[in-house]
């Protein structure tokens, strides 16, 4: 067992206010009170013996050492929570959760999402709809659904549907002075 840990619970205090650049929006956050925030960074700063952020006035800066120190725990964090999303994942199988844009879960995926469950009954389909890029390990995504060029490095992807795309306009800009014929036309 690793002796040199500092105390865990100040160190979601530490990541929330690095990452926020704020004592109040961290406890915000974390459901506390400001003080509890302050409290706990000083308690880790006494036990590395280190200055992690500068405070001024309504104002808090990550030190240089600071800010190396936030990536780590960050990373930290983020595996920790992966890890139990992975032991809930496991708990939960049958569970599929899809990651998609709203428009093209509630425009093509949940229109088709009956045939699916008429094939494989003991699968419950999620669907968490977001534009960012899904974090499979942090967020328990299991298949994200996005458009692109499908170069996402570590991971597998496969074409799903191809799409045109065109201009279209009203009939009267075609006409005119200037008539809308190529694409430097739009200055007009």
């Amino acid at each position: 067992m690793v002796r040199n840990l500092p105390p865990l619970n100040p160190l979601r205090s530490f990541e929330a206010a690095a990452r926020l650049a704020s004592f109040s929006k961290a406890a915000e956050e974390l459901n506390v009170t400001h003080g509890a925030v302050s409290r706990a960074i000083r308690q880790l700063e006494d036990h590395l013996a280190l200055k992690l952020f500068l405070r001024r006035t309504r104002q808090v800066v990550l030190t240089p050492t600071g800010a190396i120190y936030a990536a780590g725990v960050r990373d930290a964090l983020q595996r920790l929570s992966g890890a139990t999303l992975a032991l809930a994942r496991d708990e939960a199988k049958g569970d599929l959760t899809v990651s998609t844009l709203d428009s093209f879960a509630s425009k093509w995926l949940v229109p088709r999402l009956f045939r699916f469950r008429r094939a494989h009954p003991q699968i419950d389909v999620r669907l968490m709809t977001s534009s960012r890029e899904a974090n499979f390990e942090s967020d328990g995504v299991d298949i994200a659904i996005r458009f692109g060029t499908g170069k996402y490095p570590g991971l597998a992807t496969s074409l799903l549907i191809e799409e045109d795309i065109f201009p279209v306009c009203r009939p009267h800009f075609l006409e005119g002075a200037h008539p809308l014929r190529q694409p430097k036309d739009l200055r007009h």
